[in-house]
């Protein structure tokens, strides 16, 4: 059991059959009344975000997780399928449970995925990842002045702003939890 003294951010917890990361949390008490837990969560199955409160001292059920490294093989019409290196079982997610992950994905690549009650529910993805420029608009001299950028795309297919210099074949590191450019790889 877990109790709200051990919240932690990146927590999992188990709330009415919904498996929930703990994103943010606040201990908080008023004069003379019980210590409450203000906390910030997101569903792993679907995404959403809430906000909910607890008193201090409420305990929690800890899901019963298993996570396994599969390597990524390609996307289809039927989902994105994923290998068990040691087993070679193949397992295939569907779009709803990947979200934005979508666009960081790379053929080959081993990834953690999170299983629950035997189940695949979701890929833990890697706080960045570095990706290759195939789109790129050449930069104009003269507009380098401010901190402009530019609209480039990725081999994934995703889009995002980046500074002026980047080119075609640059490997940008992007911040998969946001979709931000952070630097050249």
């Amino acid at each position: 059991m877990i109790d709200t003294s051990d919240f932690r951010i990146g927590m999992r917890l188990q709330i009415d059959k919904d498996i929930f990361y703990i994103i943010d949390f606040q201990h908080a008490r008023t004069a003379q009344r019980k210590a409450n837990v203000t906390t910030k969560l997101k569903n792993i199955r679907t995404g959403q975000v809430l906000e909910k409160s607890f008193s201090a001292g409420e305990k929690f059920v800890e899901p019963d997780f298993d996570e396994r490294m599969m390597q990524f093989l390609y996307n289809d019409q039927e989902g994105f399928h994923f290998m068990d290196s040691k087993t070679y079982d193949q397992i295939a997610l569907n779009e709803e449970q990947i979200g934005q992950y979508k666009w960081y994905l790379q053929e080959n690549v081993e990834y953690q995925i999170l299983f629950f009650e035997g189940n695949p529910i979701n890929v833990e993805m890697p706080a960045a990842v570095v990706l290759v420029v195939i789109e790129a608009e050449p930069a104009v001299k003269g507009d380098t002045v401010s901190n402009i950028t530019k609209l480039v795309k990725v081999e994934t297919g995703l889009e995002i702003k980046a500074p002026m210099f980047i080119k075609i074949g640059d490997k940008l590191k992007i911040d998969t939890r946001e979709g931000k450019y952070l630097e050249r790889a």
